[in-house]
């Protein structure tokens, strides 16, 4: 296994080849509210970008068990990067979960008991979940698979693909417990307030849509496509909103930006470039004000997966692979800024573009233990760091 480790720390695989298994994004604990399983997903894929009829197997590891995987359902609803926005329901964190799906020609959220397999079906998939359980918001996977590939889903076309700002599409609000939906903030308005001369004639998407602790507001990435010669690219601002879509802010003076996480209800922490700068920042910054101030200016100056520990005094991240292609694993703690080097995890060139493995750390509920996805024994599988001494003595 090709790691570098702090000496502090261990980490062990829970899943093993030759199937790949991995969990996706960083913004979900895959843990139960037991601790003992987590929520994975399996494929024979490896480094192929997944098309309409490649299928993924979501399951359950058994930490109390010897690791071992139990297979719950199949999806042909999901990427590399973000598997298949699987949650554990906050309503029952012990035994249902929440995956997408595709049914025919409809992306579908699929709310499952792991031991009876009881479902429910629900008409549009999810992309985030209210603290409670009662309410996702989500966005259209397939217009997103076009503009951001590695992003959205395969096998169901965009209903609007041949419009810049679809007016009867965008953010949607769906009741978990009744399936009643309703459409929040659509591309046409969207691109319409306070608009900048590059929104002109072009493509717009939504991406990132992630809630504050309290519900109260949630922010997603607004971009619409820029062409620098033959290359196309993209623009990209961050914009926060009440849940009835009202009292829209932009959060004002970034470029760049590209992951984030909710500090409280109304600091976001982003990794983004200043105005001026040459390298990515850690900044936080105030909702509906815009107000900011640098995180760990000369220790955090790479773009990364950033998370909150569950109480709030560590940041999580890592980087992506640098020339030894070697991925590290850091925690960050802003108090008295303490920067520590976890881990180094080598990434094999092939995983890259669609089919890369970042790291994606996520946090387990009490803060002690971490799970990420790497390709440092030379396939793509979940391992698992433990990171109770480490913290307990810095």
């Amino acid at each position: 296994m090709s790691m570098m480790l702090h000496p502090g720390v261990s980490v062990v695989p829970v899943t093993s080849g030759p199937k790949s298994h991995f969990f996706g994004y960083y913004d979900k604990c895959p843990w139960d509210e037991t601790g003992r399983y987590l929520l994975g997903m399996e494929t024979d894929l490896t480094t192929e970008a997944p098309g309409a009829g490649d299928t993924a197997v979501v399951g359950l590891i058994d930490t109390a068990n010897d690791c071992s995987w139990q297979p719950l359902a199949k999806t042909t609803a999901w990427n590399w990067q973000m598997g298949s926005r699987l949650h554990w329901l906050p309503t029952a964190p012990t035994r249902r979960i929440v995956c997408n799906a595709r049914q025919g020609k409809q992306f579908v959220a699929v709310l499952r008991d792991v031991f009876t397999g009881d479902e429910t079906c629900l008409s549009r998939p999810v992309y985030d979940v209210t603290r409670d359980g009662k309410v996702a918001y989500t966005l259209n996977f397939s217009r997103l698979a076009a503009y951001r590939p590695g992003y959205g889903y395969a096998g169901v076309p965009d209903a609007s693909a041949e419009e810049l700002r679809p007016d009867d599409d965008g953010i949607w609000r769906m009741d978990l417990e009744t399936g009643q939906e309703r459409l929040l903030v659509s591309y046409a308005a969207m691109a319409s307030f306070e608009p900048v001369p590059s929104m002109a004639g072009v493509a717009h998407w939504f991406n990132h849509i992630m809630i504050n602790p309290s519900g109260t507001r949630l922010f997603f990435y607004h971009r619409w496509r820029k062409m620098e010669g033959q290359i196309k690219s993209w623009h990209t601002r961050l914009v926060t909103i009440d849940p009835d879509g009202s009292r829209p802010f932009v959060i004002p003076g970034l470029n760049r930006v590209s992951h984030y996480d909710w500090r409280d209800d109304r600091h976001i922490l982003l990794t983004a470039y200043l105005p001026g700068a040459t390298c990515y920042s850690h900044v936080l910054v105030a909702d509906q004000t815009g107000e900011r101030r640098v995180l760990g200016a000369d220790l955090l100056r790479e773009n990364g997966h950033c998370s909150y520990s569950p109480n709030r005094e560590w940041i999580l991240t890592d980087t992506y692979p640098d020339a030894d292609s070697r991925s590290t694993l850091l925690l960050f703690r802003p108090r008295d800024e303490t920067r520590i080097e976890v881990g180094r995890f080598w990434s094999p060139p092939a995983f890259t573009g669609e089919a890369r493995c970042d790291l994606h750390p996520r946090w387990n509920r009490d803060g002690t233990r971490v799970c990420f996805d790497s390709p440092c024994q030379g396939h793509r599988q979940m391992l698992v760091a433990d990171l109770s001494d480490l913290i307990r003595n810095s």
